[in-house]
């Protein structure tokens, strides 16, 4: 690992009582010139449909530049809509890259071309925050969960070439202080049209429910912090501005916006003034409610992402996944569908308690219940998450590209493995059959889903166990 140092520049001032914040200011006064970065996002190199068709706008690294940018010019890259990275990296200062487990492999060959020439390298990300150490022979500094934390400490040492391997917040910040992102950075491309028309937006961070599966508690904790609703709003309100359209589309890219439903709540009523459309991911705890139903249906939303899972009480035990209750799941999905909201619905197999008649229960719910875009996935504990620590001895392999929940981990106690991917392909593929589709979508709004649906037709149709080996 490589870590930078150089001559302190100190501030006239830097004997007295002044706080971080104006220590950085007066570095940046300093500057003869702005330093330059290069924000990248890279691209995965799985063969599943991960980074194919349109993609969302990357929202966490918009933080990033949107921080970035108030002291240094940016340049910003995304590999999945076509944007290459220049080999010669000679017109850069700082290369920041962010990174999932399924693309870490391709943002640590961009660390080690960069560090090769010289550059402050940063790696952040769920994946270098996971694995620090492991991330930390491939950069400069390693982030360790958001940015917005530590912008003054990092952005102080960036200017004074003093760089530490890690920087971490000994306490998050309010989101009230959080900017409103800057959007430009991403849509400068010359491709961002193949970004989707979906605006990713937050209100809050964190989920304290702690599935043991779930990245999120070890970024966060038992953290659940929230934007001000008028700060939600008048995002809104700027991009409808923006768009010249009340009827904007947007996308909460929250862990967990229902949590606390005093908050959620309200920030419905208001939505419902603006006359946008929104979907989300969401947990299912209280949605057998249907006056919470019939708001979010008022109020914009038309698909809602639920993670299911499994019709399988026992496994939802086993993953500490408290909010979800089998015996509600028809309840919930029934509310939403009188409110006209569609359902993302999340399947997971490969858990020890999953046998043969699972996939069987499994279909059966969808078709019953007419699940609009069912996604199916193979279990995968993630590094840094107390599911990882408990199956690492039974895992198959450590290559982080297959680390895209569509690759087999380990072999279940229930069934072998080959009879879990023949039965995990079997599965897709009557979904996904056309008579299928007919049923579960008869009657609903031709849409994007309507599109998903046919695409994962054409698919699934070439699926084959070897392809998730």
């Amino acid at each position: 690992m490589q870590t930078v140092q150089a001559e302190t520049i100190t501030a006239p001032f830097a004997t007295t009582s002044v706080s971080p914040e104006d220590i950085l200011q007066q570095l940046v006064r300093q500057q003869k010139t702005r330093k330059k970065w290069l924000i990248v996002q890279p691209m995965s190199t799985t063969s599943m449909m991960v980074d194919s068709g349109s993609v969302s706008m990357p929202l966490n690294l918009i933080m990033v530049a949107t921080v970035a940018g108030r002291l240094f010019d940016i340049t910003f890259i995304d590999e999945r809509i076509g944007d290459r990275i220049p080999d010669d990296l000679s017109p850069f200062d700082v290369v920041a890259v962010t990174s999932r487990s399924l693309n870490a492999s391709k943002a640590y060959a961009i660390g080690d071309a960069a560090l090769r020439q010289g550059k402050i390298v940063l790696l952040g990300g769920v994946h270098p925050t996971m694995l620090h150490q492991e991330a930390g022979e491939h950069c400069t500094s390693v982030i360790y969960g958001e940015i917005e934390s530590i912008w003054t400490e990092l952005a102080t040492d960036i200017l004074q070439g003093t760089m530490k391997p890690l920087y971490r917040a000994l306490e998050l910040k309010p989101m009230s202080d959080m900017h409103r992102p800057d959007f430009s950075y991403a849509l400068a491309s010359k491709r961002s049209k193949k970004y989707s028309s979906r605006i990713p937006i937050l209100a809050t961070k964190g989920c304290p429910v702690g599935c043991n599966f779930c990245t999120t508690p070890t970024i966060y904790g038992k953290n659940y912090r929230y934007r001000e609703l008028d700060l939600v709003l008048d995002e809104m309100r700027y991009h409808q501005e923006r768009l010249g359209k009340k009827s904007a589309n947007f996308s909460f890219m929250d862990d967990n916006i229902s949590f606390r439903p005093k908050y959620f709540l309200t920030l419905l009523e208001e939505m419902s003034k603006l006359g946008i459309h929104w979907n989300a991911n969401i947990s299912m705890n209280f949605l057998d409610k249907p006056e919470v139903a019939e708001l979010a249906g008022r109020s914009g939303c038309d698909l809602l992402s639920i993670g299911f899972e499994t019709l399988n009480p026992e496994t939802i035990k086993s993953v500490h996944k408290g909010s979800n209750k089998i015996g509600n799941y028809e309840k919930v999905v029934n509310n939403l569908h009188q409110n006209g909201i569609a359902i993302q619905g999340y399947f997971m197999f490969g858990f020890d308690n999953d046998t043969e008649e699972s996939f069987q229960l499994t279909y059966d719910f969808i078709m019953k219940n007419r699940i609009e875009f069912p996604v199916f996935s193979l279990v995968t504990p993630f590094p840094g998450t107390p599911y990882f620590d408990e199956m690492k001895p039974r895992i198959r392999h450590f290559d982080w590209d297959k680390y895209d929940t569509y690759h087999y981990m380990f072999e279940p106690t229930g069934m072998s493995g080959e009879t879990l991917l023949k039965n995990f392909v079997k599965l897709q593929q009557e979904v996904y059959k056309g008579r299928a589709i007919m049923k579960r979508m008869q009657g609903k709004p031709f849409n994007w889903v309507w599109l998903a649906n046919f695409m994962m037709n054409r698919f699934t149709n070439r699926l084959s166990p070897e392809i998730y080996m």
